[in-house]
């Protein structure tokens, strides 16, 4: 016999599963954001304790930073082109060519640079470091060092996080530079725009508030995405595939975080 339309009990059913889904996906929110904040405190605290490992942190500087510039750059020098290509012809309309310049500075120092230079960097280095340590648990390295009384946080957690929050204002500052002057290449030589003109422009509007604001939240940003991805490696299980599973979590996760925590940084800011 075919069977008939689904009653109340099994719509009940569906409506209760659905609940219970939501209700997890919150109670892994709040898990989330509490382990995230206790190993905040746990690599605050051992970040000023000895023994310092100094050659590891310049390590992790090397493969956070170094590696990251070349993308820094391009992306960089191409975001400042477009921006200022497409704010010269809005300006245009209104005739005010001769603020470009500082509208172009004043959004890469702010909120252009700092941000998208945490989500190329994160997008890169987050699910290396979170393969890693994840790995690292997969084969049970972890526990060895447990067993060889040395505290995971100090010895995996330590350089990697003091890595991003140094490693991120210096990328940050490449990154401005390029763009303000991938836009004064596109303003004068492709648009015709008055050089001394566009330069005085630039940085007349500028304050020390202006760098300072962004440095600041390139710092933060760099805590945020590696404290992430360390901790989703640190708490990576199921074998290789746990470890792709904790890799793209620590990815979406610093990237949707950087975001949020960019609007309140900036309001706090300004």
């Amino acid at each position: 016999m075919l069977a008939g339309p689904p009653g109340p009990r099994a719509g009940g059913g569906a409506f209760v599963r659905t609940g219970r889904a939501a209700w997890q996906a919150v109670l892994s929110g709040v898990e989330s954001v509490g382990r995230f904040f206790t190993f905040l405190g746990l690599t605050c605290l051992w970040a000023v304790r000895p023994p310092y490992d100094v050659r590891e942190w310049l390590r992790q500087m090397s493969r956070l930073g170094v590696a990251s510039l070349p993308v820094v750059v391009l992306t960089g020098a191409f975001t400042g082109m477009v921006m200022t290509l497409q704010i010269f012809q809005g300006f245009s309309k209104f005739r005010a060519e001769a603020f470009v310049g500082a509208v172009v500075s004043l959004s890469v120092l702010r909120e252009i640079s700092p941000i998208l230079t945490a989500l190329l960097v994160t997008g890169r280095a987050g699910s290396s470091v979170a393969a890693e340590i994840g790995n690292m648990r997969a084969t049970e390295q972890v526990d060895a060092l447990v067993t060889m009384s040395t505290d995971p946080v100090q010895y995996l957690f330590v350089p990697r996080v003091l890595a991003g929050v140094v490693t991120l204002p210096l990328l940050t500052l490449v990154s401005d530079g390029v763009a303000i002057a991938g836009g004064r290449l596109v303003a004068v030589h492709l648009l015709g725009a008055n050089p001394r003109q566009y330069t005085l422009s630039t940085f007349r509007n500028l304050e020390l508030l202006d760098l300072t604001s962004g440095l600041i939240k390139a710092a933060v940003f760099g805590l945020i995405f590696s404290l992430i991805a360390c901790v989703e490696g640190y708490h990576a299980t199921g074998g290789s595939e746990g470890v792709g599973r904790a890799s793209t979590r620590a990815v979406v996760s610093a990237s949707v975080s950087v975001v949020v925590s960019d609007f309140f940084l900036s309001r706090l800011m300004f």
